[in-house]
């Protein structure tokens, strides 16, 4: 494929239409053509909008009654002959024209709606996953900080919790281990103890027993972090009393 030919798959790849490998090339293409970048996020935009505008979910059913209904219509009965001037064939070919039309209006109407819905996914999709890498790499540079210290603790239910902190990073992370589920609707939350003052420092995942959390916000003047069991969402204040409370390593 050459850059001439990439240059022509912006409509495709808005309509998410490129196979793997092609999709691919295009993508490093666009890193280097502002032009066909700019390109297919008017596409992009245009399809979006047409397909909102004109996307319509047929109701239940509605394909096997349209089908019933085939051989019980009855046709149209024979109209007054048009004008001589105008012969039968053409006249033939502007209703097929028309129906064609309509048919392609309708299938365009309908890769609209499923367009969106594909290019959304995907995007969330794709958020997701950048989302996850950032943590993940948040949560590595502080583990691999040349000065991380760290402080492990026993939990409830053989659990255990490590805390790793970097000072010059002024941030901290906390690993899990065997921790039981909380309750049905209530999450573990984490907090810095500032000198006796809980500051909130995120939630935990509540459906997996095993993890690694980079705490929210700076580590700070906190001496401490505690761990309650709270609501859904979280708190603004510890409402229950600490699963766990730690010291910070020094």
């Amino acid at each position: 494929m050459t850059g001439a030919d990439l240059h022509t798959l912006t409509g495709a790849y808005a309509l998410h239409a490129l196979d793997p490998e092609e999709e691919a090339a295009f993508e490093r293409h666009l890193d280097a053509c502002p032009a066909c970048a700019q390109e297919v996020r008017e596409l992009a935009a245009t399809a979006a909008r047409l397909g909102s505008a004109a996307a319509v979910v047929p109701p239940e059913g509605f394909k096997e009654a349209v089908l019933r209904r085939i051989d019980g219509v009855r046709q149209e009965p024979p109209r007054t002959a048009p004008p001589a001037s105008v012969p039968a064939a053409v006249r033939r070919g502007r209703r097929l024209t028309r129906w064609a039309l309509a048919a392609c209006l309708a299938a365009v109407a309908a890769l609209g709606g499923t367009t969106i819905w594909q290019h959304q996914e995907a995007e969330d999709a794709r958020q997701a996953a950048r989302e996850a890498r950032r943590a993940t790499d948040q949560v590595a540079d502080v583990l691999a900080a040349p000065d991380a210290k760290t402080r492990t603790a026993r939990l409830a239910g053989g659990a255990s919790g490590t805390v790793v902190v970097s000072q010059e990073r002024d941030k901290a992370v906390f690993v899990a281990a065997s921790m039981e589920r909380p309750p049905g609707g209530k999450v573990y939350q984490l907090w810095f103890d500032d000198g006796g003052t809980m500051r909130s420092a995120g939630l935990m995942d509540p459906g997996r027993s095993a993890q690694s959390v980079l705490l929210a916000g700076r580590v700070g003047t906190a001496t401490g972090m505690g761990i309650t069991v709270e609501p859904a969402g979280g708190s603004e204040h510890p409402t229950s009393a600490p699963v766990a409370l730690t010291p910070l390593p020094a």
